[in-house]
Protein backbone atom coordinates (compact mmCIF):
# COMPACT_ATOMS: atom_id res chain seq x y z
CA UNK A 1 0.00 0.00 0.00
CA UNK A 2 1.53 4.01 -0.89
CA UNK A 3 0.86 5.78 2.24
CA UNK A 4 1.62 8.92 0.52
CA UNK A 5 -1.30 11.18 -1.01
CA UNK A 6 -1.72 11.48 -4.59
CA UNK A 7 -0.97 14.63 -6.59
CA UNK A 8 -4.78 15.05 -7.02
CA UNK A 9 -5.40 14.89 -3.18
CA UNK A 10 -2.36 17.20 -2.26
CA UNK A 11 -3.62 19.80 -3.85
CA UNK A 12 -7.47 19.34 -2.67
CA UNK A 13 -5.95 19.03 0.68
CA UNK A 14 -4.13 22.51 0.32
CA UNK A 15 -6.74 24.04 -0.64
CA UNK A 16 -9.37 22.35 2.35
CA UNK A 17 -6.54 23.78 4.62
CA UNK A 18 -7.02 27.12 3.48
CA UNK A 19 -10.78 27.06 3.16
CA UNK A 20 -11.50 25.84 6.40
CA UNK A 21 -8.50 29.00 7.88
CA UNK A 22 -10.38 30.95 5.63
CA UNK A 23 -14.23 30.40 6.24
CA UNK A 24 -14.97 27.90 9.07
CA UNK A 25 -12.80 28.43 11.88
CA UNK A 26 -13.30 32.42 12.05
CA UNK A 27 -16.99 31.19 11.58
CA UNK A 28 -17.14 29.02 14.88
CA UNK A 29 -18.11 31.32 17.27
CA UNK A 30 -20.46 32.37 14.77
CA UNK A 31 -22.35 29.20 14.16
CA UNK A 32 -22.75 28.57 17.86
CA UNK A 33 -24.07 32.36 18.44
CA UNK A 34 -26.45 31.61 15.83
CA UNK A 35 -28.37 28.30 17.10
CA UNK A 36 -28.14 30.04 20.25
CA UNK A 37 -30.00 32.78 19.30
CA UNK A 38 -32.48 30.77 17.48
CA UNK A 39 -32.82 28.30 20.87
CA UNK A 40 -33.31 31.28 22.76
CA UNK A 41 -36.32 32.15 20.14
CA UNK A 42 -37.46 28.71 20.85
CA UNK A 43 -36.60 27.70 17.15
CA UNK A 44 -33.59 26.17 17.47
CA UNK A 45 -33.73 23.51 14.62
CA UNK A 46 -33.55 26.39 11.29
CA UNK A 47 -30.66 25.96 9.38
CA UNK A 48 -28.07 28.40 10.77
CA UNK A 49 -27.32 31.36 7.81
CA UNK A 50 -23.42 31.02 8.67
CA UNK A 51 -23.83 27.45 6.97
CA UNK A 52 -25.95 28.22 4.25
CA UNK A 53 -23.92 30.65 3.26
CA UNK A 54 -20.86 29.07 2.98
CA UNK A 55 -22.32 25.89 0.66
CA UNK A 56 -21.85 27.64 -2.42
CA UNK A 57 -18.69 29.07 -1.72
CA UNK A 58 -17.67 25.44 -0.88
CA UNK A 59 -19.02 23.99 -4.25
CA UNK A 60 -17.55 27.14 -6.03
CA UNK A 61 -13.92 25.28 -4.46
CA UNK A 62 -14.60 22.08 -6.05
CA UNK A 63 -14.80 20.76 -2.66
CA UNK A 64 -18.30 19.24 -2.82
CA UNK A 65 -19.68 15.78 -3.07
CA UNK A 66 -15.99 14.34 -2.50
CA UNK A 67 -17.52 11.34 -0.07
CA UNK A 68 -19.57 9.37 -3.19
CA UNK A 69 -17.03 7.37 -5.33
CA UNK A 70 -17.73 5.77 -8.74
CA UNK A 71 -21.11 7.54 -9.39
CA UNK A 72 -21.67 9.09 -12.77
CA UNK A 73 -23.62 11.93 -11.37
CA UNK A 74 -20.98 13.03 -9.24
CA UNK A 75 -17.14 12.77 -11.21
CA UNK A 76 -15.94 15.11 -8.50
CA UNK A 77 -16.51 11.82 -6.07
CA UNK A 78 -12.80 10.40 -5.13
CA UNK A 79 -12.16 6.66 -3.73
CA UNK A 80 -12.20 5.96 0.21
CA UNK A 81 -8.56 6.91 0.64
CA UNK A 82 -8.47 9.61 -1.39
CA UNK A 83 -11.59 11.02 1.10
CA UNK A 84 -9.86 10.08 3.95
CA UNK A 85 -7.11 13.20 4.73
CA UNK A 86 -10.03 15.67 3.69
CA UNK A 87 -12.37 13.98 5.74
CA UNK A 88 -10.40 14.41 8.89
CA UNK A 89 -9.81 17.91 8.22
CA UNK A 90 -13.67 18.58 7.69
CA UNK A 91 -14.29 16.34 11.06
CA UNK A 92 -12.15 19.05 13.42
CA UNK A 93 -15.55 20.66 13.75
CA UNK A 94 -18.83 18.89 14.04
CA UNK A 95 -20.64 21.10 11.63
CA UNK A 96 -17.91 21.39 8.85
CA UNK A 97 -19.06 18.48 6.86
CA UNK A 98 -22.04 19.81 5.86
CA UNK A 99 -20.75 22.97 4.01
CA UNK A 100 -19.59 20.33 2.20
CA UNK A 101 -22.46 17.88 1.40
CA UNK A 102 -20.11 15.74 3.20
CA UNK A 103 -21.99 15.00 6.42
CA UNK A 104 -23.89 11.90 8.45
CA UNK A 105 -26.77 10.81 7.18
CA UNK A 106 -27.10 12.44 4.25
CA UNK A 107 -23.72 10.89 2.70
CA UNK A 108 -25.04 7.00 3.89
CA UNK A 109 -28.43 7.52 2.48
CA UNK A 110 -26.69 9.35 -0.60
CA UNK A 111 -24.72 6.35 -1.56
CA UNK A 112 -27.69 4.00 -0.42
CA UNK A 113 -29.81 5.48 -3.16
CA UNK A 114 -27.19 5.38 -5.46
CA UNK A 115 -26.42 1.70 -5.32
CA UNK A 116 -29.91 0.41 -4.56
CA UNK A 117 -32.50 2.87 -5.78
CA UNK A 118 -34.16 3.27 -9.04
CA UNK A 119 -33.65 5.69 -11.78
CA UNK A 120 -37.01 6.98 -10.50
CA UNK A 121 -36.10 7.08 -6.94
CA UNK A 122 -32.34 8.69 -8.12
CA UNK A 123 -34.35 11.66 -9.50
CA UNK A 124 -36.73 12.36 -7.08
CA UNK A 125 -34.29 12.26 -3.82
CA UNK A 126 -30.73 11.54 -4.84
CA UNK A 127 -30.69 14.44 -6.94
CA UNK A 128 -31.97 17.32 -4.77
CA UNK A 129 -29.90 16.01 -1.70
CA UNK A 130 -26.51 16.22 -3.85
CA UNK A 131 -27.23 19.12 -5.02
CA UNK A 132 -27.52 20.32 -0.77
CA UNK A 133 -31.49 21.07 -1.45
CA UNK A 134 -32.96 18.84 0.44
CA UNK A 135 -31.35 16.73 3.97
CA UNK A 136 -32.08 13.21 4.97
CA UNK A 137 -32.63 10.70 7.67
CA UNK A 138 -32.02 7.38 8.49
CA UNK A 139 -34.75 5.46 10.78
CA UNK A 140 -32.98 2.12 11.46
CA UNK A 141 -32.94 2.05 15.65
CA UNK A 142 -35.66 0.61 17.87
CA UNK A 143 -36.52 1.76 21.35
CA UNK A 144 -38.49 -0.92 22.49
CA UNK A 145 -35.55 -3.92 21.65
CA UNK A 146 -31.81 -4.18 21.98
CA UNK A 147 -30.59 -2.91 18.79
CA UNK A 148 -27.29 -4.39 18.86
CA UNK A 149 -29.32 -7.27 16.88
CA UNK A 150 -31.12 -5.49 14.28
CA UNK A 151 -32.48 -9.35 13.73
CA UNK A 152 -34.91 -7.58 16.77
CA UNK A 153 -36.33 -4.66 14.59
CA UNK A 154 -40.09 -5.14 15.10
CA UNK A 155 -41.14 -2.47 12.74
CA UNK A 156 -43.63 -3.57 9.82
CA UNK A 157 -43.54 -2.60 5.63
CA UNK A 158 -46.28 -4.84 4.89
CA UNK A 159 -47.75 -5.24 0.81
CA UNK A 160 -51.41 -3.64 0.71
CA UNK A 161 -51.85 -3.98 -3.02
CA UNK A 162 -49.75 -1.30 -4.98
CA UNK A 163 -48.46 0.23 -1.81
CA UNK A 164 -46.68 -0.85 1.29
CA UNK A 165 -47.81 0.37 4.60
CA UNK A 166 -45.13 0.96 7.43
CA UNK A 167 -45.82 0.75 10.44
CA UNK A 168 -42.89 0.89 13.67
CA UNK A 169 -41.45 3.38 16.31
CA UNK A 170 -38.09 4.55 15.43
CA UNK A 171 -35.42 6.53 18.13
CA UNK A 172 -32.06 7.80 17.15
CA UNK A 173 -33.27 9.03 13.63
CA UNK A 174 -30.42 10.89 12.42
CA UNK A 175 -31.15 14.22 10.80
CA UNK A 176 -35.28 14.03 11.57
CA UNK A 177 -35.01 17.59 13.34
CA UNK A 178 -33.92 19.44 10.50
CA UNK A 179 -36.82 21.27 9.01
CA UNK A 180 -34.71 20.52 5.53
CA UNK A 181 -35.64 16.74 6.23
CA UNK A 182 -37.47 15.82 2.83
CA UNK A 183 -37.06 11.83 3.27
CA UNK A 184 -36.45 8.93 5.07
CA UNK A 185 -34.68 5.63 4.65
CA UNK A 186 -36.38 3.03 6.72
CA UNK A 187 -35.33 -0.05 7.91
CA UNK A 188 -38.62 -2.67 8.81
CA UNK A 189 -39.91 -6.59 8.24
CA UNK A 190 -41.20 -7.23 5.48
CA UNK A 191 -41.62 -11.48 5.82
CA UNK A 192 -41.19 -12.11 10.11
CA UNK A 193 -41.28 -15.79 8.77
CA UNK A 194 -38.34 -15.71 6.59
CA UNK A 195 -34.88 -17.05 7.54
CA UNK A 196 -32.94 -14.57 10.19
CA UNK A 197 -31.37 -12.50 8.00
CA UNK A 198 -34.08 -12.12 4.90
CA UNK A 199 -36.78 -10.68 7.25
CA UNK A 200 -35.94 -7.22 6.90
CA UNK A 201 -36.07 -4.21 3.83
CA UNK A 202 -35.23 -1.02 3.21
CA UNK A 203 -37.96 1.55 2.02
CA UNK A 204 -38.11 5.18 0.91
CA UNK A 205 -40.73 7.44 2.59
CA UNK A 206 -41.41 11.03 1.78
CA UNK A 207 -40.90 12.83 5.41
CA UNK A 208 -44.41 14.33 4.51
CA UNK A 209 -46.05 11.29 4.20
CA UNK A 210 -49.09 11.16 6.76
CA UNK A 211 -48.88 9.10 9.52
CA UNK A 212 -45.05 10.31 10.40
CA UNK A 213 -44.94 12.11 13.85
CA UNK A 214 -41.59 13.09 15.44
CA UNK A 215 -42.36 12.23 18.96
CA UNK A 216 -38.85 14.38 20.37
CA UNK A 217 -35.44 15.45 19.81
CA UNK A 218 -33.10 13.35 21.86
CA UNK A 219 -30.37 15.05 24.16
CA UNK A 220 -26.84 13.56 24.33
CA UNK A 221 -25.23 14.48 27.58
CA UNK A 222 -27.17 17.41 27.33
CA UNK A 223 -26.50 18.71 23.87
CA UNK A 224 -29.71 18.47 21.37
CA UNK A 225 -27.76 18.79 18.19
CA UNK A 226 -29.66 21.20 17.12
CA UNK A 227 -30.60 22.10 14.06
CA UNK A 228 -30.00 18.71 12.91
CA UNK A 229 -30.12 16.63 15.68
CA UNK A 230 -31.31 12.73 16.43
CA UNK A 231 -35.43 12.11 17.10
CA UNK A 232 -37.54 9.38 18.19
CA UNK A 233 -40.27 9.04 15.50
CA UNK A 234 -43.82 7.36 14.92
CA UNK A 235 -44.78 5.71 11.62
CA UNK A 236 -48.26 4.63 12.10
CA UNK A 237 -49.93 3.57 8.70
CA UNK A 238 -47.42 5.07 6.53
CA UNK A 239 -48.56 4.28 3.08
CA UNK A 240 -45.64 4.55 0.00
CA UNK A 241 -45.63 2.88 -3.84
CA UNK A 242 -44.00 -0.66 -3.82
CA UNK A 243 -41.70 1.36 -5.96
CA UNK A 244 -40.13 2.74 -3.07
CA UNK A 245 -38.54 -0.52 -1.83
CA UNK A 246 -34.88 -1.03 -2.52
CA UNK A 247 -33.40 -3.59 -4.26
CA UNK A 248 -36.44 -6.46 -3.06
CA UNK A 249 -38.07 -7.68 0.02
CA UNK A 250 -35.85 -9.29 2.39
CA UNK A 251 -32.57 -7.64 1.39
CA UNK A 252 -32.37 -5.45 4.54
CA UNK A 253 -29.33 -6.71 5.72
CA UNK A 254 -27.64 -6.24 2.25
CA UNK A 255 -28.17 -2.98 1.99
CA UNK A 256 -27.49 -2.28 5.83
CA UNK A 257 -23.76 -3.58 4.52
CA UNK A 258 -23.40 -1.97 2.02
CA UNK A 259 -24.24 1.78 3.62
CA UNK A 260 -22.75 1.13 6.89
CA UNK A 261 -19.41 -0.20 5.94
CA UNK A 262 -18.62 3.00 4.01
CA UNK A 263 -20.22 5.42 6.88
CA UNK A 264 -18.43 3.81 9.33
CA UNK A 265 -15.12 4.67 8.01
CA UNK A 266 -16.64 8.52 7.63
CA UNK A 267 -17.05 8.51 11.65
CA UNK A 268 -13.75 7.42 11.36
CA UNK A 269 -11.69 9.58 9.62
CA UNK A 270 -13.44 12.81 11.48
CA UNK A 271 -12.71 11.00 14.94
CA UNK A 272 -9.29 11.77 13.88
CA UNK A 273 -9.90 15.37 12.97
CA UNK A 274 -11.36 15.43 16.37
CA UNK A 275 -8.68 14.16 18.04
CA UNK A 276 -6.17 16.48 16.49
CA UNK A 277 -7.95 19.34 17.12
CA UNK A 278 -8.08 18.04 20.95
CA UNK A 279 -4.54 17.26 20.63
CA UNK A 280 -3.50 21.30 19.31
CA UNK A 281 -6.01 22.60 22.25
CA UNK A 282 -4.31 20.51 24.87
CA UNK A 283 -0.40 21.18 24.09
CA UNK A 284 -1.62 25.00 24.14
CA UNK A 285 -3.13 24.78 27.49
CA UNK A 286 -0.33 23.20 29.11
CA UNK A 287 2.35 25.91 27.44
CA UNK A 288 0.05 28.85 28.79
CA UNK A 289 -0.40 27.92 31.77
CA UNK A 290 2.08 27.96 35.24
CA UNK A 291 1.33 25.96 38.46
CA UNK A 292 3.75 24.66 40.85
CA UNK A 293 6.60 26.89 39.58
CA UNK A 294 7.11 25.68 35.96
CA UNK A 295 4.62 25.06 33.09
CA UNK A 296 1.96 22.10 33.01
CA UNK A 297 3.96 21.18 29.66
CA UNK A 298 7.09 20.26 31.50
CA UNK A 299 4.99 18.24 34.23
CA UNK A 300 5.91 14.47 33.06
CA UNK A 301 2.56 13.23 33.16
CA UNK A 302 1.63 15.64 30.49
CA UNK A 303 4.57 14.64 28.58
CA UNK A 304 3.82 11.19 28.80
CA UNK A 305 0.06 11.87 27.71
CA UNK A 306 0.87 14.11 24.52
CA UNK A 307 3.55 11.21 23.90
CA UNK A 308 0.73 8.70 23.76
CA UNK A 309 -1.92 10.76 22.31
CA UNK A 310 0.27 11.46 19.30
CA UNK A 311 1.27 7.63 18.85
CA UNK A 312 -2.86 6.71 19.10
CA UNK A 313 -3.58 8.85 16.64
CA UNK A 314 -1.12 8.08 14.07
CA UNK A 315 -2.19 4.30 14.74
CA UNK A 316 -5.29 5.10 14.40
CA UNK A 317 -4.70 6.98 10.59
CA UNK A 318 -2.61 4.19 9.56
CA UNK A 319 -5.80 1.44 10.18
CA UNK A 320 -8.20 3.99 8.57
CA UNK A 321 -6.06 4.26 5.53
CA UNK A 322 -5.86 0.47 5.40
CA UNK A 323 -9.44 -0.08 5.77
CA UNK A 324 -10.25 2.77 3.07
CA UNK A 325 -7.66 1.01 0.68
CA UNK A 326 -9.34 -2.54 1.28
CA UNK A 327 -12.86 -1.09 0.76
CA UNK A 328 -11.62 0.83 -2.58
CA UNK A 329 -9.81 -2.66 -3.90
CA UNK A 330 -11.44 -5.66 -2.56
CA UNK A 331 -14.80 -4.73 -1.27
CA UNK A 332 -16.52 -3.91 2.05
CA UNK A 333 -17.09 -7.71 2.45
CA UNK A 334 -13.40 -8.41 2.14
CA UNK A 335 -12.75 -5.88 4.44
CA UNK A 336 -15.30 -6.00 7.11
CA UNK A 337 -12.66 -7.23 9.48
CA UNK A 338 -10.40 -4.15 9.14
CA UNK A 339 -13.70 -1.80 8.89
CA UNK A 340 -14.84 -3.41 12.27
CA UNK A 341 -11.30 -2.80 13.76
CA UNK A 342 -11.48 1.14 12.79
CA UNK A 343 -14.90 1.22 14.54
CA UNK A 344 -13.76 0.14 17.93
CA UNK A 345 -10.50 2.28 17.51
CA UNK A 346 -11.15 5.73 16.17
CA UNK A 347 -13.56 6.58 18.62
CA UNK A 348 -11.91 5.06 21.72
CA UNK A 349 -8.61 6.70 20.72
CA UNK A 350 -10.63 10.43 20.40
CA UNK A 351 -12.62 10.13 23.53
CA UNK A 352 -9.56 9.23 25.47
CA UNK A 353 -7.42 12.28 23.63
CA UNK A 354 -10.59 14.32 24.83
CA UNK A 355 -11.08 13.67 27.92
CA UNK A 356 -7.50 14.16 28.51
CA UNK A 357 -7.32 17.66 26.62
CA UNK A 358 -10.40 18.53 29.24
CA UNK A 359 -8.13 17.63 32.00
CA UNK A 360 -5.39 19.91 30.88
CA UNK A 361 -8.28 22.59 30.79
CA UNK A 362 -9.06 22.09 34.21
CA UNK A 363 -12.76 23.62 34.90
CA UNK A 364 -12.34 25.64 31.64
CA UNK A 365 -12.88 22.57 30.10
CA UNK A 366 -16.26 21.23 31.46
CA UNK A 367 -17.40 24.64 30.19
CA UNK A 368 -18.76 26.04 26.64
CA UNK A 369 -15.57 28.11 26.36
CA UNK A 370 -14.17 25.69 24.57
CA UNK A 371 -15.62 23.21 22.40
CA UNK A 372 -13.99 20.22 24.03
CA UNK A 373 -17.05 18.91 25.98
CA UNK A 374 -19.26 19.20 23.32
CA UNK A 375 -16.42 17.02 21.28
CA UNK A 376 -16.46 14.30 23.75
CA UNK A 377 -20.18 14.29 23.58
CA UNK A 378 -20.26 14.13 20.18
CA UNK A 379 -17.25 11.36 19.93
CA UNK A 380 -18.70 9.47 22.97
CA UNK A 381 -21.95 8.38 20.52
CA UNK A 382 -19.81 6.57 18.13
CA UNK A 383 -18.98 4.05 20.62
CA UNK A 384 -22.70 3.31 19.91
CA UNK A 385 -23.62 4.75 16.40
CA UNK A 386 -23.34 2.54 13.81
CA UNK A 387 -22.62 -0.73 16.44
CA UNK A 388 -21.69 -0.99 19.85
CA UNK A 389 -18.54 -1.63 20.58
CA UNK A 390 -19.08 -5.28 21.70
CA UNK A 391 -21.02 -5.99 18.51
CA UNK A 392 -17.78 -4.70 16.44
CA UNK A 393 -15.06 -6.70 18.78
CA UNK A 394 -17.20 -9.87 18.43
CA UNK A 395 -17.55 -9.51 14.76
CA UNK A 396 -13.64 -9.30 14.87
CA UNK A 397 -12.71 -12.27 16.97
CA UNK A 398 -14.91 -14.88 15.26
CA UNK A 399 -12.67 -13.84 12.01
CA UNK A 400 -9.80 -13.90 13.85
CA UNK A 401 -11.03 -17.92 15.47
CA UNK A 402 -11.68 -18.70 11.59
CA UNK A 403 -8.72 -18.03 10.95
CA UNK A 404 -6.85 -20.39 12.45
CA UNK A 405 -6.93 -24.04 13.95
CA UNK A 406 -9.75 -26.30 13.30
CA UNK A 407 -11.43 -25.05 16.32
CA UNK A 408 -15.25 -25.45 16.92
CA UNK A 409 -17.28 -22.36 15.26
CA UNK A 410 -14.20 -21.97 12.62
CA UNK A 411 -16.90 -21.98 9.67
CA UNK A 412 -19.24 -20.13 11.49
CA UNK A 413 -21.18 -17.62 9.35
CA UNK A 414 -19.40 -13.88 10.43
CA UNK A 415 -21.87 -11.04 9.28
CA UNK A 416 -20.13 -7.36 9.63
CA UNK A 417 -22.54 -5.95 11.87
CA UNK A 418 -25.35 -3.48 10.64
CA UNK A 419 -26.63 -2.23 14.33
CA UNK A 420 -26.79 1.52 14.87
CA UNK A 421 -27.47 1.73 18.90
CA UNK A 422 -27.90 -0.18 22.32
Amino acid sequence: MDFDYSPRVQEMRSRLLAFMDEHIYPNEQRFHDEVDSNRRADNAWIPTTIVEELKPQARKAGLWNLFLPRSKRVPEGLSNLEYAPLCEIMGRLSWAPEVFNCSAPDTGNMETLERYASEEIKRAWLDPLLAGEVRSAFAMTEPDVASSDATNIRSRIERDGDHYLINGRKWWTSGAGDPRCKVYIFMGKTNPDAPRHSQQSMIVVPADAPGITVVRALKVFGYDDAPHGHCEVVFRDVRVPVGNLLLGEGRGFEIAQGRLGPGRIHHCMRSIGAAERALEYMCRRLAARVAFGKPISAQGVWRERIAESRCMIDQARLLTLRAAHMMDTVGNKVAKAEIAMIKVVAPNMSTKIIDWAIQAHGGGGLSDDFPLAAMYANQRTLRLADGPDEVHRNAIAKLELARHADLPGGTERVDMPITRGA
